[in-house]
């Protein structure tokens, strides 16, 4: 019984009849079994060979894609699945699939096959120009550009034909330029693009003289007399100046208003003009060079730090002197040892100072002495070299010597004998940032530039600079690039100039008239871009360009001004109730007249404050205490007891003695006792009146 059921379920799964068959019968069914299976195959190949041979077997486990066929294709099996019962198969519709990392490599690949025939083509007509120098007219031009574009349109044309929608994947590639000329040709009818392109170069290009902060300005009033002295700390947010008036004043950009007013002044060398300020690498202390013979140091709100010894005037050999003996004309902080300074003074020396001897000595003297004649030369204005080996200075004599510092200051390294005028002092010198050039002005009108590597001879010159002052200056700009300085009002002329001269060429870049008196100091600090100006009539100009200058004055011309501070008053009204109770009304409240309130003040004594009144019983102009109760009573009381007589004459007081006199002499009758025991008196002349009588002869 079991081998029959199993038949017939092998009969009904196999599509036939149910019923008991021959052995021969089933062999046929078969193998007609297995040929509509091939053919059912063959067909499902053929439909789905697009897409089911390329499709990854994982892909397609994943995204269920072997669910949707009626048959499983495996090597190796020509058997159908269960699920197969009918002969034919359904053909199912299945999802499509794209490989993003190949059909991106396939667009990159033909835009580049496009545009490599045509890049060819541009570089090849370009490198021809090149050696050629051609310039294609406007016709060839255009038909070159209309050309090119056809052969763009057919190209993109073919592309549309032979590509599929499905390649082209994200946007679609630029298109090539145009541009087959060369940057720098000129073609007819665009003269006005390449003045505008040149011009746009220009701007581009910018100069030193560009650079020169001159647009805006703001004025600081620190007087009516000159400003001979000027400086900035190294972060550019505080200025210090200093005039004729002896005066030192504080400015502090970031705490001004627009009222540009000074937080400090002080006279640090009481009646002496200030001849040199200067801060320190550092900026806590200040560098005090005055008209008297003991240089300053003070901290960087004016508190006194050190002042130098003074020297004595009656030594001759200044080695032997531990200070300057005659007025200070210059001085510089040391830009690398922060705690040493240089000054130079009148009495034909520079000394090296150091902070930690606190002035009591120089740490070294320098002698200045003309070469050719033996005497000494005065030195009027004194500079360390930027890296600090080299200590210059100028002298009257017109001369520019320089000391190594790191060798003893007994013979000079370099100097020039004549650099200027004889007679004319030297007013400023300085350093050029890379430390190779060195610019000096003097008051015979001439500014001067010289190499330190060949220092024989001037590099180069510029004359007709008038100077009135012994402290015009000199300086170079923040890009190393302009030679600056400043020149003094002549007759005719609006007011004094600063001139901006080219380091290279010399010559002159650039000038501005400031103000209209002289010009004497001038400081351009390289942090914040910005030039100040100290004149002749006791003002500071301050320069700067909002673009190119930052921080400074610009911190304080953009704040509100401060106001005064006013004081309100809050009064209490007054509530008027004429028929109130008394216990109701407020008398406070009432207003009362000044004139009886005075009156009823001056009824009380304490009030008006009134002297107490003299007791006219025991005392005489005022009221007295009683007796020895005070010091002053004590007094008059003792005098009143010793002088007792002083109500009777002076005659009778004196004549009440003569009988004692008489009767035991003390004075003159034990003297003559011996020599003359009888007394001879003066006879009294009739003639005479007794007022004349001497005491001798009254009373013997």
């Amino acid at each position: 019984m079991g081998d029959k059921e199993e038949q017939s379920k092998e009969d009904s799964e196999g599509g036939t009849e149910p019923g008991f068959g021959s052995f021969g019968s089933f062999n046929k069914k078969e193998t007609d079994r297995n040929e509509i299976t091939n053919l059912v195959n063959e067909e499902e190949k053929t439909e789905d060979s697009d897409f089911v041979d390329d499709v990854n077997p994982d892909i397609a486990k994943v995204m269920g894609f072997a669910g949707f066929s009626s048959t499983t294709h495996k090597k190796g099996t020509d058997k159908l699945t269960p699920k197969t019962k009918n002969t034919t198969a359904v053909p199912t519709k299945k999802a499509q699939q794209f490989d993003v990392d190949s059909m991106f490599a396939a667009v990159a690949k033909s835009a580049f096959e496009k545009n490599f025939d045509q890049n060819q083509k541009l570089e090849e007509e370009g490198r021809a120009e090149l050696e050629s120098d051609y310039v294609p007219r406007v016709g060839e031009s255009s038909r070159t550009d209309k050309q090119s574009s056809s052969e763009r349109a057919s190209d993109n044309d073919n592309d549309s034909d032979g590509s599929d929608d499905s390649d082209i994947v994200g946007p679609a590639p630029p298109p090539p330029s145009n541009n087959t000329r060369k940057p720098n040709s000129r073609v007819e009818g665009d003269d006005d693009e390449d003045e505008d392109e040149e011009e746009g170069e220009g701007e581009r290009e910018e100069t030193p003289v560009d650079r020169i902060p001159h647009s805006h300005e703001v004025s600081l009033a620190h007087g009516d007399k000159a400003i001979t002295s000027l400086a900035l700390d190294p972060s550019g947010s505080r200025v210090i100046s200093g005039g004729a008036d002896y005066e030192l004043k504080f400015w502090d950009f970031a705490g001004m208003d627009p009222s540009l007013r000074s937080f400090r002044k002080v006279k640090p060398c009481e009646s002496h003009i200030l001849n040199h300020l200067e801060y320190s690498t550092t900026g806590d202390k200040i560098l005090v060079c005055a008209g008297n013979a003991q240089p300053k140091v003070l901290d960087r709100d004016g508190g006194n730090v050190m002042e130098c010894l003074k020297g004595d005037q009656y030594v001759l050999d200044q080695t032997r002197n531990k200070g300057h003996t005659a007025v200070i004309n210059s001085g510089n902080w040391h830009p690398k040892i922060k705690e040493e300074f240089l000054t130079c003074s009148q009495d034909a020396t520079m000394r090296l100072w150091n902070l930690n001897d606190r002035g009591k000595k120089s740490k070294a003297v320098i002698k200045c002495k003309n070469r050719k004649s033996g005497l000494r030369a005065i030195p009027t204005s004194c500079t360390y070299s930027r890296d600090g080996l080299l200590v210059c200075g100028v002298c009257n004599d017109g001369s520019i010597q320089m000391w190594d510092h790191r060798k003893n200051f007994v013979n000079v390294c370099l100097q020039v004998e004549g650099a200027h005028t004889f007679g004319n002092e030297i007013t400023g010198v300085a350093f050029a940032y890379d430390n190779r050039m060195l610019a000096s002005r003097s008051n015979d009108g001439s500014l001067k530039l010289w190499d330190v590597r060949s220092f024989k001879k001037s590099v180069h010159t510029a004359e007709g600079l008038f100077s009135r002052f012994d402290q015009t200056d000199v300086l170079f700009s923040p890009d190393d690039k302009l030679v600056v300085t400043c020149t003094s009002k002549e007759k005719g002329e609006p007011g004094g100039k600063v001139v901006f001269y080219d380091r290279d060429t010399f010559k002159k870049s650039f000038e501005m008239i400031v103000g209209d008196s002289h010009c004497i100091r001038a400081e351009w600090h390289p942090k914040i871009n910005q030039l100040l100006v100290g004149g002749g009539d006791g003002v500071v100009k301050v320069f700067y360009d909002p673009d190119r200058s930052i921080r400074g004055a610009k911190l304080c011309v953009v704040k509100k001004r401060t106001e005064a501070k006013t004081v309100n008053y809050i009064t209490s009204q007054r509530i008027i109730v004429p028929y109130a109770l008394p216990m109701f009304r407020n008398e406070s409240s009432r207003q009362k007249s000044t004139w009886r309130q005075m009156e009823k003040a001056r009824k009380d004594p304490l009030q008006s404050k009134n002297p107490m009144k003299p007791n006219l019983l025991k005392g005489t102009g005022g009221r007295v205490a009683k007796g020895g109760s005070t010091l002053a009573s004590f007094m008059a009381k003792q005098l009143a007891v010793k002088n007792k007589d002083d109500h009777i004459d002076p005659r009778e007081a004196i004549l009440r003695h003569a009988k004692e006199c008489e009767e035991n002499p003390f004075w003159i009758d034990p003297a003559y006792k011996k020599t003359q025991p009888k007394p001879i008196f003066q006879e009294i002349d009739p003639d005479e009146p007794p007022e004349k009588l001497t005491r001798s002869d009254t009373f013997g």
